[in-house]
């Protein structure tokens, strides 16, 4: 086994911003396919439609993936941990003003939504939404993934540490797959025995345990082949990395199996605790498939397509874009007066994602970018490598 490189510096995965895209892309799929009906219609496209999200999968993983890179790198090259306060304010600043501002919008001009009691505002700020039943409103039904991932944000330097130890062993990806999924495991079957409730503990970041494990397991095995010291162990994932036609296959092959009535309702309806339990299961080949050929593997034409200027300024705006578009959605059937569950799918959806990119990249340009430039965490930092702290800060921060 070869020795770890010191001080080797933990470089951006530019291809992955496009990943973000496909998630994001795949809840607007999924959102217009229950706006207009199409997701409970008999079609071949209803039941795709109502599978997309999907694209909650592909976020989970691919955070679990890029924010324990760091912690793994950190432990793997001998450079102290990232600091759980500059950690904290970075995605404190990265994800709550934006989001800020949509629950603002969102409860102030949506007529569903007003008169907004102050129970509503405390949740929906806070990130509390999700631990009481029905507390969703109107334009903010997709933030409950968004408190799902807050909850992890804050538990993933302990995670870090009690999963990675204070000594560097690649093996551990094995510990850290095995414990997410053993989390999921149990929790599903407390669902199943009735002590959990599937209307609301299925919104808990235990029921996610496994995707995020997933993603920060992968994130391991990656910093064990680049700082070369996992011999041939986990090598063949570079290979499988290689063949991105074999994975994405393998990825649409899962959801074509999610599409058949072995997961259950396609409404909101609730599914059983097997049909969610399997649902976990499939979801997660698709989302690991999905992010391996651009985590893994050479470069490649399609890593430097998806990781061109088109993909990357469309990774910047994607969080936008999964924040506004249930507005534009709700928008779009208030002015042009539209009947509930109706319209074309194709149509709503083209309308939708434009909006949606509109109000995004106002979102980013106006709010985002300007508090993620904002350099004063109110703790104090370390004094590092001035190459080694930028290289952290872009993994971290690209998220």
């Amino acid at each position: 086994m070869s020795v770890p490189i010191p001080n080797q510096v933990l470089r951006r995965l530019p291809a992955l911003d496009a990943v973000r895209v496909i998630g994001a892309l795949a809840v607007v799929g999924h959102h217009v396919g229950f706006a207009t009906g199409a997701n409970t219609n008999d079609s071949g496209l209803g039941s795709w439609l109502s599978r997309l999200d999907v694209g909650v999968a592909i976020f989970f993983v691919l955070s679990g993936f890029l924010l324990f890179r760091p912690y793994a790198h950190s432990l793997a090259t001998y450079q102290p941990r990232p600091s759980t306060g500059r950690y904290l304010w970075r995605r404190a600043t990265r994800i709550l003003p934006a989001y800020w501002v949509t629950v603002v919008v969102c409860l102030l001009v949506l007529p569903q939504n007003r008169p907004a009691p102050a129970g509503d505002w405390w949740r929906h700020l806070t990130l509390t939404q999700i631990y009481e039943p029905r507390q969703l409103r109107h334009g903010l039904s997709q933030t409950w993934s968004l408190a799902t991932e807050a909850t992890f944000y804050l538990l993933l330097p302990l995670l870090a540490a009690l999963l990675l130890g204070r000594r560097w062993r690649p093996g551990r990806a094995s510990l850290i797959i095995v414990a997410g999924v053993g989390i999921t495991v149990g929790w599903v079957v407390l669902m199943g025995l009735g002590v959990l409730d599937l209307g609301l503990h299925t919104m808990w970041l235990p029921s996610y345990a496994g995707w995020f494990g997933a993603g920060m397991a992968l994130a391991t095995v990656h910093v064990s082949l680049r700082t070369g010291d996992s011999g041939n162990r986990w090598r063949w994932l570079d290979d499988l990395g290689a063949a991105p036609l074999a994975c994405w296959s393998i990825a649409l092959a899962a959801l074509a199996v999610a599409t058949t009535p072995i997961l259950g309702p396609r409404d909101l309806a609730e599914p059983t605790a097997a049909q969610f339990g399997l649902k976990m299961l499939l979801y997660a080949v698709v989302a690991v498939m999905v992010v391996l050929p651009v985590a893994f593997g050479p470069a490649t034409r399609t890593k430097a397509v998806l990781g061109g200027v088109v993909g990357r300024w469309l990774g910047r705006v994607s969080y936008g874009l999964f924040l506004w578009h249930p507005f534009v959605l709700e928008g779009i059937y208030l002015v042009g007066d539209r009947p509930t569950f109706t319209g074309d799918p194709g149509e709503i959806f083209l309308l939708t994602v434009a909006g949606g990119l509109v109000l995004a990249a106002l979102s980013y340009y106006v709010v985002e970018r300007p508090f993620q430039r904002w350099n004063g965490p109110p703790v104090r930092r370390r004094r590092r490598s001035s190459e080694t702290q930028s290289a952290v800060t872009a993994a971290t921060a690209a998220n």
